[in-house]
């Protein structure tokens, strides 16, 4: 058998130990499908004495994470995560050396991917992500090689496991959201400070990659609209469900005349779409190309065991040698998209407002409506809240976004409002 891949590992956390439990445990079959062996031989993280689980005894331990990139070693592994900082030194010194490197950081190919990509072409290396955009799923080969001969009209799934495990447990049990949030924190689902995961910055970095494999965008992440599901209500389950439809925190990318439209927003989606159907801790991504059609990818998307899972799948690729341009066509192709309007997008929008309970707060929302344009399917009219506030919801007929966001924007200061209002959009 041919001489072994050699790796060098960067970060021992959860995924870290991860990818090195697979090793060992599947040695023989990973061998014998890369065709050689795959051995880590050198190691770094913050803390020497920590005890993951793993012998570690048996590999070099290097202190300077960044000198990992002159390792006596063919492959760099980057666990570290953060878009800059030692992670970007690494990645940039080992690409520098003509070393591959495999990474699991999202946010750091969401900023710098561009970057890297024309760095590892110019090297001659490889540069591998399956394990930064939905865990175990093979989405980023799905798009890179499984779709590469078709025109991809758009992306767009549920990308974030803490949401969506949030939104599944306040659908099925009732609850209120810092409820859940909490029980999450507890059982590791979500971060102490859940805020990158809540108000959809995680799913934005994963967003603009996957834009990038399915239009030949340089990954643009700074144009990514991104909201979360910070404010959303036990209500707005409820609405929705009554409603027909379940609420998905769901990235969507399109590319057209226009530019390129990317936004991570709160959805309802009706019961019979796929999405509708994807609960817990589970992501899912929906290609829609001009030849193969709807394409669904949808599991595991993060934890120890689908996370090492494609890591280790990206070293089997780099020991058979089959690896191209990473985001499917050399970086010097890679258009810089303009970011496309939201304004004359057509939709169907559900709106959630906090009211006084008084005499003219729905003909003040009506004629709000009226006045920008915005056409109403339905009103309704709930109960007071626990703060004495009532709950008025409205669904849209379609119509373009800009009447709508005029609508917001001439009750914004009203008296009759209690807080911000929610804004969905549905996905029929």
């Amino acid at each position: 058998m041919a001489q072994a891949l050699r790796v060098a590992l960067a970060g021992l956390g959860t995924v870290g130990g991860g990818v090195i439990r697979v090793l060992d445990e599947n040695r023989e079959l990973i061998a014998r499908r890369a065709g050689r062996p795959i051995e880590v031989v050198a190691v770094s993280a913050r803390d020497r004495s920590k005890d993951r689980g793993v012998d570690l005894s048996r590999f070099a331990w290097v202190d300077d994470t960044a000198a990992l990139a002159e390792a006596d070693a063919d492959v760099v592994v980057e666990l570290i995560g953060g878009a800059d900082g030692p992670a970007l030194t690494l990645a940039r010194r080992a690409l520098s050396a003509g070393r591959h490197v495999v990474t699991a950081n999202k946010a750091m190919l969401a900023h710098h991917g561009l970057e890297l990509a024309g760095a590892a072409e110019a090297s001659g290396a490889a540069l591998k992500f399956e394990a930064a955009v939905a865990g175990g799923i093979p989405v980023i080969k799905g798009l890179r090689e499984g779709a590469a001969a078709n025109a991809i009209a758009r992306v767009y799934g549920i990308l974030n496991g803490t949401c969506n495990f949030i939104l599944s447990k306040m659908e099925a049990e009732g609850r209120d959201f810092a409820d859940v949030l909490a029980e999450a924190q507890a059982l590791g689902y979500a971060e102490a400070d859940p805020s990158f995961d809540i108000d959809g910055v995680d799913a934005a970095h994963k967003l603009s990659i996957l834009a990038s494999l399915a239009f030949g965008t340089a990954p643009a992440f700074a144009q990514v609209a991104a909201s979360g599901i910070r404010h959303l209500l036990a209500a707005d389950i409820a609405e929705a469900a009554a409603l027909g439809y379940r609420v998905r925190l769901v990235g969507v990318a399109e590319a057209d005349g226009a530019g390129l439209f990317q936004r991570v927003h709160a959805h309802l989606v009706r019961f019979d779409h796929p999405l509708a159907h994807v609960t817990g801790a589970t992501n899912a991504v929906v290609a829609e190309g001009n030849f193969v059609g709807r394409l669904l990818f949808q599991g595991a998307g993060a934890g120890e065991g689908p996370t090492a899972s494609a890591v280790v799948a990206d070293l089997i690729d780099i020991a058979r040698g089959e690896f191209g341009p990473p985001f499917a066509m050399p970086a010097a192709a890679l258009t810089e998209a303009a970011a496309a309007p939201s304004g004359e997008r057509r939709g169907r929008a559900y709106l959630r407002f906090a009211v006084a309970d008084r005499v003219g707060v729905l003909a003040e929302i009506a004629a709000a409506m009226r006045d920008a344009g915005v056409s109403i399917e339905s009103l309704i009219q709930r109960g007071a809240l626990a703060d004495g506030s009532v709950l008025v919801a409205i669904v849209t007929h379609e119509g373009p976004e800009r009447c709508v966001a005029a609508a917001l924007e001439r009750l914004r200061g009203s008296q009759s409002l209690h807080g911000e209002p929610m804004w969905m959009h549905l996905l029929d």
